[in-house]
């Protein structure tokens, strides 16, 4: 498994790529701008020139990009929907410049609306964008937590996305261990990591999987509550990452870390630690 982290842009593209450097980071996600803002600008063509030199001197790969905080592509708010699809189609923009194979987005909240009606406007706002922005990126819908009015916490949910993308091949998912533990599948136990993948399996598919987000939970099993913490100082623990980053169905994925961040000494005690729960030999 290729292990990084969510690498912040807040020093220039082209620091990126010794940022990760630094992290032993062998792939990344990040963003095209500040997330907190609706705000565009242009990257520089120097900055986008010397992040992709970078890249791929150290071998850094795939490339994710992650849409930002405050679009939601599920709202029943006309105003805000239609202005989370415009930053839908740019991001897809944004990340061909980029390099980025992959568009990360949150599936959304329904607000007041049900959970049926916000997934198909979640169906028609990603076919919309897919024909709007015709290049080669993915757009990789992550699982959620079940947070407040939060849609996309099954996967039986993400399965009725899946299935409304008239344009399959550009359409993926992403695993967050943190968000479907919160959200009730139990990654702590090996039974339970199992029953999760065969539900995963039958219900969407691993072809369909692009990539895992490597958080632990700080919050108990089914929680809804979502809080992201340290690989194995959280409820999932060592055992469920050891078993998770050496399941022959998954090791061969990529595997983001979006763990808390306050020093650059965080995010290397949290590699050096999924690092080690690396077996030599098969556990399965």
């Amino acid at each position: 498994m290729r292990f990084g982290f969510h690498i912040w842009i807040g020093e220039g593209f082209s620091k990126v790529p010794e940022l990760a450097r630094k992290r032993r980071a062998r792939t990344i996600q990040f963003f095209s701008r500040n997330p907190r803002t609706w705000a565009v600008s242009l990257i520089p063509e120097e900055e986008v020139k010397k992040f992709k030199v970078g890249v791929e001197t150290l071998g850094i790969k795939p490339l994710f990009l992650h849409m930002p905080y405050l679009p939601n592509l599920a709202s029943p708010r006309q105003d805000f929907y239609l202005k989370s699809i415009d930053a839908l189609s740019i991001e897809l923009e944004r990340a061909e410049i980029l390099g980025a194979r992959f568009l990360i987005t949150h599936i959304g909240s329904r607000g007041e609306a049900s959970e049926a009606e916000s997934i198909e406007r979640l169906i028609k706002a990603i076919n919309y964008s897919l024909d709007r922005v015709r290049n080669k990126v993915t757009i990789v819908v992550e699982n959620t937590a079940g947070q407040g009015k939060q849609i996309g916490y099954k996967f039986s949910q993400i399965k009725t996305v899946i299935a409304g993308i008239e344009n399959g091949e550009r359409i993926g998912v992403c695993l967050d261990t943190a968000h479907a533990f919160q959200a009730g599948y139990d990654l702590s136990q090996r039974d339970g990591l199992e029953k999760t993948l065969e539900e995963f399996e039958r219900l969407i598919g691993f072809d369909k999987l692009k990539l895992l987000h490597l958080n632990d939970s700080k919050t108990p099993l089914g929680s809804r509550v979502d809080r992201h913490w340290h690989v194995g100082e959280g409820y999932i623990g060592n055992e469920g990452f050891k078993n998770i980053v050496n399941h022959p169905k998954l090791f061969h994925f990529p595997g983001i870390m979006e763990t808390p961040y306050k020093r650059e000494e965080d995010d290397i005690r949290n590699m050096s630690k999924i690092e080690s729960l690396v077996s030599p030999t098969p556990l399965f």
